[in-house]
């Protein structure tokens, strides 16, 4: 017990200075590599005629950011789900809330044309939250829903009826070009202005997970005992299920769909503190973020000179990690 509280203590010490590398290579690394004087000079003495300056301020800078925000907040929704519903396959991506979005987006984009950043995040919050509501009644109504794989294999089929309609939405208005971006994340097309507007967003979603972490550590434990020590079973579920649908939404509204994050940092960080989800939650939230900044820079150097969506790079770590969890507990009742 000791010993993971320590190592808790070591990720939340060590992080940002990883974090610091992460952001230094990312800015470094890219099709015009940019050296250590030039970035340090970006951001003491900017000078709006240097190109350099300007992709490293820009493009390179948000870039990162967005990156390492976009992996925080997917395994911190990933943790949630998997405490709340003591599903180790619970995700946002694996359970269709991702997909909620993204067909929330591209009704924006054919009905809203002219919306406004604001109101593209808010519509992918009403997706996530649609894509849920769906999962969670289908998994109540249908034999077995309620255990792992069911849950798994509802998310899968309503994710994949979402994006069914939405891939036919798009084709028939003649969208699919932009809602394209939202299927295959580019991170490199983040818009700062999003990212700014996003925060405030990620603040209430982070706040609400960190004040809950205490509760769903004992709701891991399962309802009945949840219920036996006094606690509002039904509000917390409530309110976790509000952070996950606003990290999860403001995810898909900065860079689209990415899978498997949510599923696998979760899993590793319990390896590696334990069951608490006191520290399972901010030590996610961290190792997420630092998991998907690398894998960005990854995805510069797979098919150099051209980029890989980040997706596929997330798909290749994270499909050999869903089929071991199968093999290894796709016979097990809860997490």
């Amino acid at each position: 017990m000791q010993s993971k509280k320590a190592t808790s203590m070591i990720i939340l010490a060590v992080s940002p200075l990883v974090i610091l590398l992460t952001i230094l290579l990312s800015i470094h690394y890219g099709a015009k590599p940019i050296d250590a004087g030039t970035i340090y000079q970006a951001f003491s003495a900017f000078d709006e005629g240097n190109v350099d300056h300007q992709i490293v301020m820009h493009s390179r800078l948000p870039r990162v950011l967005g990156a390492l925000m976009i992996g925080a907040f997917l395994a911190i929704s990933g943790a949630l789900m998997q405490g709340m519903t003591r599903n180790y396959l619970a995700s946002p991506s694996i359970m269709g809330v991702s997909d909620g979005s993204v067909f929330a987006v591209t009704l924006c984009m054919v009905f809203l044309p002219s919306a406004t950043s604001v109101t593209m995040i808010t519509m992918s919050l009403i997706g996530s939250a649609l894509a849920v509501a769906m999962v969670l009644a289908f998994s109540r109504l249908l034999p077995n829903g309620l255990t792992p794989v069911g849950m798994a294999v509802i998310g899968t089929i309503t994710g994949t009826f979402l994006s069914s309609i939405s891939a036919a939405i798009s084709t028939y208005f003649q969208v699919s070009q932009n809602v394209s971006f939202w299927y295959n994340a580019r991170l490199h097309l983040l818009e700062p202005e999003l990212v700014k507007l996003a925060v405030p967003f990620a603040i209430v979603g982070i706040v609400i997970a960190l004040l809950l972490s205490k509760s769903i550590t004992i709701l891991s434990l399962g309802d009945e005992v949840s219920r036996g020590l006094g606690q509002r079973t039904v509000m917390v579920k409530v309110l976790a299920t509000a952070a996950v649908v606003i990290l999860t939404g403001i995810s898909v509204a900065l860079a689209g769909k990415i899978a498997f994050v949510g599923l696998i940092i979760p899993h590793i960080t319990r390896f590696l503190v334990g069951l608490d989800y006191r520290w399972i939650i901010p030590c996610a939230g961290l190792l997420g973020g630092i998991f998907l900044g690398l894998s960005d820079v990854l995805s510069r150097f797979m098919n150099s000179p051209f980029e890989t969506p980040i997706g596929v790079v997330t798909a290749f770590i994270g499909v050999p990690f869903f089929l071991y969890l199968i093999y290894k507990r796709g016979g097990g009742k809860h997490a």
